[in-house]
């Protein structure tokens, strides 16, 4: 067991930082998805008309000129280009994540969930001075990609999320924990649809630069608050080294060491769930934007900014409506209804040729972002405290992988089905959906509450 004393160098603050008061994790989500949400459509419409500027291409994207438009080589060419550099920007940031999500989140559960923000944080502030300077400077859009690996070196959103979820699992009861979880996603909720709405009329009045510059300031002040302002959860923080083995062998031993205190399967089956989930909800979020833009449905940068909210309020009735189920449904059972409308939303998505059908295609997402927290919960209940760190990094890890084959699935797969049936990759993601909904209700089935074991401590 670890000692009473604390080790010389230990401290429950980052070295040389004096905490203000002890803030929450929230804030920290809140303005990190701000900012991340804000940058997401804009970098999607400006490479648009980057390679239209580029390919000569002058086609409208107003609803009453483009019908005819669905056969024009440069449209597709512009939408093809448009997809594939979606995909490298996201190859480039996931593929470095894979790796250094896993080590810092383990490393969190040793130094505390402060160090990791702070990286984390600077990650993207990092991130979005080089998509400032291809905007301002009109440099290639290959340091987009630049942007994103120097991003998952320092943790990336994922490394965020992980030491946040860790922080929220470190101080909250199993009892409340589902909900809890569910609280920190509608942060990401509220923090989107904000974002999207003001990003969309901000790009139309005064371009892609100055949306740009509003993020950066959000991170300067979440890197503030994350050095300066929030409480560390981590009970006795110890100084450790970040460049061991140590840290990727505490993630491995969480899935691979035979223990008789705790279900691995629960873990393996659980995780499988949260990827799929994860795979189709990124997968369709990238291609959403294009989809939008181009023929039938020509969207312009306003209804692209409302598509976007509109892909967020999900976060809060999905709050709303986890409470409410929760009183008459186990969380298995939540889950399961969350994961019906998304399946229904994704068939809509498939076949909608007008605005109207999208917009109801969002509307029956009003309740499918209940099926992540109630996983994470489930999963932080099968293992101990001081695995909490390991277990969110390896889900952070869960979540790099499924963004990576989101990217490549989807993004390859749009351009490709655009002949035949351009809402394919839709339909495919719920036809996919249907793995968890079966997971979930065999393990729910198998063994009802797993999560109640109790687990002694990690020495």
């Amino acid at each position: 067991m670890e000692g009473r004393t604390k080790p010389k160098g230990s401290s429950r603050s980052m070295p040389g930082a004096a905490v203000l008061f002890r803030g929450p994790v929230e804030p920290v989500v809140f303005l990190a998805n701000f900012a991340v949400v804000l940058q997401g459509p804009l970098t999607t419409q400006y490479l648009w008309h980057r390679f239209s500027t580029e390919l000569g291409y002058n086609g409208t994207r107003h609803r009453g000129n483009c019908g005819n438009q669905s056969a024009d080589p440069v449209m597709q060419e512009v939408e093809t280009l448009t997809s594939h550099w979606t995909l490298y920007m996201n190859l480039g940031g996931f593929l470095v994540g894979l790796f250094w999500s896993t080590l810092l989140g383990a490393w969190s559960d040793r130094v505390g969930r402060r160090p990791l923000l702070v990286l984390s944080s600077l990650g993207l502030l990092v991130q979005v001075v080089v998509y400032i300077f291809v905007v301002q400077l009109q440099l290639h859009v290959g340091f987009f990609v630049l942007g994103r690996a120097l991003c998952a070196l320092l943790g990336d959103f994922n490394g965020l999320l992980a030491a946040s979820f860790a922080s929220v699992a470190d101080v909250s009861s199993k009892h409340s924990r589902t909900f809890r979880m569910a609280l920190l996603e509608a942060c990401i909720g509220v923090a989107g649809t904000l974002a999207s709405l003001l990003g969309g009329h901000w790009l139309r009045a005064q371009g892609y630069a100055n949306p740009f510059w509003l993020a950066l300031a959000l991170l300067i002040v979440l890197t503030l608050y994350a050095a300066f302002c929030f409480g560390e959860t981590v009970k006795e923080p110890k100084s450790t080294r970040l460049f061991t083995l140590r840290h990727h062998r505490s993630i491995v031993r969480l899935y691979a060491v035979p223990s008789p205190e705790k279900s691995r399967k629960h873990l393996a089956l659980y995780s499988l769930a949260i990827f799929v989930v994860v795979t189709v909800h990124f997968g369709a979020q990238d291609i959403m934007t294009l989809y939008e833009l181009s023929t039938p449905l020509c969207w312009d940068s306003k209804l692209v900014g409302y598509g976007s909210a509109a892909q967020h309020i999900p976060y809060l009735t999905s709050l709303v409506g986890l409470k409410l189920l929760q009183y008459c449904l186990a969380d298995t059972w939540v889950a399961e209804v969350g994961l019906f409308f998304n399946i229904l939303a994704m068939v809509v998505f498939a076949f909608a040729t007008t605005t109207p059908l999208m917009f109801t295609g969002y509307g029956l997402l009003f309740l499918s972002l209940m099926i992540t927290p109630v996983i994470r919960a489930k999963l932080s209940k099968l293992v101990s405290e001081s695995e909490h760190g390991a277990l969110f990094s390896a889900v952070a890890c869960v979540n790099s992988l499924a963004m990576l084959v989101a990217s490549s699935v989807f993004n390859s797969l749009y351009p490709a089905t655009l002949n035949f049936m351009k809402g394919f990759p839709f339909l495919l993601g719920a036809g996919l959906l249907f793995i968890p909904a079966i997971l979930i209700g065999v393990l729910e089935k198998a063994i009802p509450h797993p999560e109640f074991q109790q687990f002694p401590q990690s020495s």
